[in-house]
């Protein structure tokens, strides 16, 4: 981490400027589904004495109220009172975790691949044709749930669809979920939370353990904006899927791991300035 004292700054003032940008928008979504600020004021309280006491613990020592109290800031009645909430809760909902493994199956094993490599349409058990159906993918993942009442599910949330010839088909929204689907809020998390963890830990520790690299560039029109968004996808798709792919071998061939791994693409644009500004010049970076 870089010395504190080269501009007279202490750490946590050099960090309220990177941490006031990074939190806009996240106010912004706060604020429209209707989070006040005294709630995220209890929220963040709980949060703090939550962490302190078990990310920020000592070895072999006691982790007081007066310790956690001088972490936080928060005063030691609260302290006793909040910390009785107990280690986060990591659980991921019963759906969503099933969704998420049929689909990353379907995505990387070769068995339900067309010759491009792509995810192939399935045809249904008992149809005429050759190869595995969409029923042998959801029971090589689990048999608590019958397959047709998965189907059902996906087709109503669009995750599939049908083609001519009844073969079941993969869709866009088993990789980018709809609004509402709870899916997307749970990733919401998941994802900026591993995202920052990564960020955060490249800013602590020496040599940065992670990589967490952007291209971003300015004075850009619309249609080359677009352009690069459309070229972004194609490749970060392609980088996925290839992951993914290794991701499933890897897995079938570790008898037993406690390691979790993620690896995240983002893309974003938008209109940096009101239309009565005039342009500025071009820039570009890498960071």
């Amino acid at each position: 981490m870089a010395d504190s004292e080269d501009n007279g700054l202490t750490d946590a003032a050099r960090l309220q400027q990177p941490i006031a940008r990074l939190l806009r928008p996240l106010v912004r979504l706060l604020i429209r589904y209707g989070v006040t600020f005294p709630a995220l004021c209890e929220l963040l309280r709980e949060l703090y004495v939550n962490v302190a006491v078990h990310d920020c613990a000592l070895p072999d020592k006691e982790q007081t109220d007066s310790r956690i109290s001088l972490l936080t800031g928060i005063h030691r009645k609260e302290v006793r009172r909040l910390r009785e909430a107990g280690a986060p809760v990591r659980t991921v909902p019963a759906s969503v975790s099933r969704t998420s493994q049929i689909v990353a199956l379907w995505l990387g094993d070769r068995r339900f691949a067309d010759r491009k490599g792509a995810p192939a349409p399935l045809r249904r058990a008992g149809s005429p044709g050759r190869g595995p159906t969409f029923e042998s993918l959801v029971e090589e993942v689990t048999r608590d749930v019958r397959p047709r009442a998965v189907l059902d599910e996906w087709l109503d949330r669009k995750i599939v669809s049908l083609d001519a010839d009844g073969r079941v088909v993969l869709g866009e929204a088993a990789i980018a979920p709809d609004k509402g689907d709870e899916r997307q809020l749970y990733y919401f998390g998941r994802n900026l939370h591993d995202h920052i963890a990564a960020a955060a830990a490249n800013i602590v520790q020496e040599p940065a353990p992670f990589m967490e690299r952007a291209v971003h560039y300015e004075g850009l029109s619309e249609d080359g904006a677009r352009r690069l968004e459309a070229l972004s996808r194609e490749l970060a798709m392609e980088g996925l899927i290839a992951a993914n792919r290794e991701a499933q071998t890897l897995q079938r061939s570790d008898e037993e791991g406690r390691w979790r791994w993620t690896f995240g693409v983002y893309v974003y644009r938008e209109d940096e300035r009101p239309s009565s500004e005039p342009a500025s010049g071009k820039k570009g970076a890498r960071a």
